[in-house]
């Protein structure tokens, strides 16, 4: 007799939905099982690569519900993005129906493939009654002195107008989302203090038993922890002073130039203390050099371009005068935005000093006790040694070199050892339509005032229409924009960006515990006893996006009292389960080159999809 799954499969899913067997609460006599994949967007249609992931977190669910653990197994959508607001231009509709579609059509997708979702709990990340939550958690990290606003050089994609994060800015410099080229603009714009946070993320990855060794080590690298020591030194005829940070201070005997980042403050210094047409070259070339993307001018192997600025720093260790230059490979996004150019122990200043005839001074010499000669040198040396031509530090080896000349300018009080991390404060701010809208006012007499708690959310208007050539129809709604000050009473206008969608997806694990909570974005208890996720699944892309992100919440959770003092890791166990490719590619409705589950679920059956 042949096995009539058109007939059976419809006929046991219902049964399952009737007898909700597969909704939890919580029971205390029973040990939980939290098991999680990455929620999908609701791009249209499910595809084969949803349906593994899928398929594997639904094998374990069901295996731990038969050996009597009590299960959560939940799914819900990231429904916020800027792919809506391209699709509601393509096919002149609005986001939201275009979204609100998809989620139902991939949610009946879901249930025809037979996984064993708790469909009470599901969440969407556009529904107001969750993004509420993002507004109201964003007041708390904003109270705890989280949230901060500067105008800072940002990384901006030209294609989605928009900011990114540096998380978001991936490969050799390009958008995560569409691989344009991301260039720098100077923007005011919303950032969250994760560095506060920088030093327990990389001594919690040591905990992570569970985690791939791969996801771990991008992590420790995206961080990037590194000790040396932060130092100033006099810019001659000036009562300025430029800052640098060093892992190698015992190469500051070789330092020939000092260079700067286009971006950096004293650029504009500079150019304010020089004549007409000096104080012009140098505005033109910074600018110039903002406009390039990362890859452009941070290339192995790229041409460096630089120009002097006129002005000289003191090395605090021997009084020389340095020239300062501002260089294209010196960036904001890491350090100080000024480094010391040793070009005989680093390969960027060898190739920009050769470039320009700045002088080359070898400080450390090979274990060997070969010397080396800076006019005859074709490359740096950037291995340990013995410290040479460094004065008093002469013979000492690279690292008791670093201890000692350190501890000599802390002694001299003029730099003091400490430690940095690669990790910058996450930049929140999108100038995007379909997103969290940032619960923050603007008042001519207050200032920047955060909008009562009372008074959330705040909605986002749904009877929009998107520009055909993208942007963010939210700065041109007066009837939206223009509000009250909740200080004075004066008129206040609301921010027009709304939150990185990241955000949405940094605590959405916990709102499954409880999603009908009303007063709180998850109940304490009911995370209490299904934290942490016990398996998540999903795809490595994410290792130095959502998943540090994750973390980073809910350790701040934790400390706003919303979770446990002690639960300080979202997840216990993670598999990046690969990806499903077809014709050469990672299957993606973007590029075309989707197989749709339904097709084979109706010529073969979910049982046969799913293996």
């Amino acid at each position: 007799m042949p096995y009539n799954f058109a007939t059976i499969e419809p006929k046991w899913q219902k049964e399952w939905a009737d007898s909700k067997i597969f909704e939890v609460e919580v029971d205390n006599n029973k040990k939980k099982y939290y098991c999680l994949e990455m929620f999908p967007y609701p791009s249209g249609v499910l595809h084969m690569g949803h349906l593994r992931n899928y398929s594997i977190g639904d094998l374990l669910a069901r295996y731990h519900r038969m050996q009597g653990y009590n299960v959560l197994y939940p799914m819900g959508f990231d429904s916020f993005g800027m792919p809506a607001e391209n699709a509601a231009i393509k096919n002149k509709t609005a986001p939201s129906e275009w979204t609100w579609k998809n989620i139902e059509h991939m949610t009946q997708q879901l249930k025809r493939s037979g996984f064993s979702y708790d469909w009470r709990r599901r969440v969407e990340t556009c529904n107001v009654n969750y993004y509420k939550w993002n507004q109201w958690l964003f007041l708390q990290f904003y109270k705890k002195g989280l949230v901060y606003r500067k105008h800072a050089p940002v990384n901006w994609c030209e294609e989605c107008k928009t900011v990114l994060a540096n998380e978001q800015v991936v490969g050799e410099g390009v958008c995560w989302r569409c691989s344009t080229p991301v260039i720098k603009r100077g923007l005011d714009q919303w950032f969250i203090r994760i560095t506060e946070y920088a030093q327990e993320l990389v001594d919690c990855l040591d905990d992570l038993k569970n985690w791939p060794e791969s996801v771990v080590t991008i992590q420790r690298n995206w961080i990037g922890r590194s000790e040396g020591v932060h130092f100033s030194m006099d810019i001659s005829d000036t009562e300025l002073k430029i800052e640098a940070f060093t892992t190698r201070i015992d190469t500051i005997f070789g330092v020939t130039f000092v260079a700067m980042a286009a971006e950096h403050p004293f650029v504009e210094e500079f150019a304010n203390k020089l004549d007409g047409e000096k104080a012009e070259k140098i505005r033109a070339f910074a600018k110039k050099m903002s406009s390039r993307s990362t890859i452009e001018r941070t290339a192995v192997g790229a041409d460096k371009e630089g120009l002097y600025t006129g002005f000289f720093a003191i090395n605090p260790v021997n009084g020389e005068k340095v020239p300062i230059w501002i260089a294209d490979y010196v960036l904001t996004d890491y350090g100080t935005g000024a480094i010391m150019g040793v070009p005989a122990h680093d390969q960027r200043d060898f190739e920009f000093a050769r470039k320009y005839d700045i002088p080359v001074i070898p400080v450390v010499r090979p274990i060997d006790g070969s010397a080396l000669d800076g006019d005859k040198m074709i490359k740096s040396i950037e291995a340990d040694g013995v410290a040479c031509n460094s004065g008093k530090f002469d013979g000492l080896k690279t690292p008791e070199a670093i201890k000692q000349i350190g501890a000599w300018f802390e002694d001299k009080k003029i730099g003091k050892m400490e430690v940095q991390f690669r990790l910058r404060d996450w930049l929140i701010s999108r100038q995007r339509y379909w997103g969290t809208p940032i619960p923050m006012l603007y008042c001519d007499k207050c200032g920047i005032v955060p909008v009562p708690e009372d008074q959330l959310p705040v909605e986002l208007p749904l009877d929009i229409e998107m520009p055909p050539h993208g942007g963010n129809p939210l700065e041109t709604r007066e009837d939206w924009i223009n509000t009250t000050c909740s200080i004075c009473g004066g008129p206040a206008r609301r921010e027009t960006d709304t939150m990185d969608t990241f955000f949405c997806s940094s605590w959405y694990f916990e709102r499954y515990t409880s999603p009908w909570s009303e007063d709180v974005p998850f109940n304490k208890d009911d995370a209490a006893y299904w934290m942490t996720v016990d398996q998540y699944i999903g795809g490595v892309e994410h290792a130095c996006l959502h998943l540090i992100y994750a973390r980073f919440f809910t350790k701040v959770c934790s400390d706003l009292g919303l979770l446990p003092k002690n639960m300080r890791e979202p997840f216990d166990r993670l598999l990046t389960q690969g990806m499903v490719i077809k014709d050469g590619a990672k299957m993606s409705k973007s590029i075309g080159n989707v197989v749709d589950p339904d097709e084979i679920i109706s010529k073969y059956g979910a049982d046969t999809a799913r293996l």
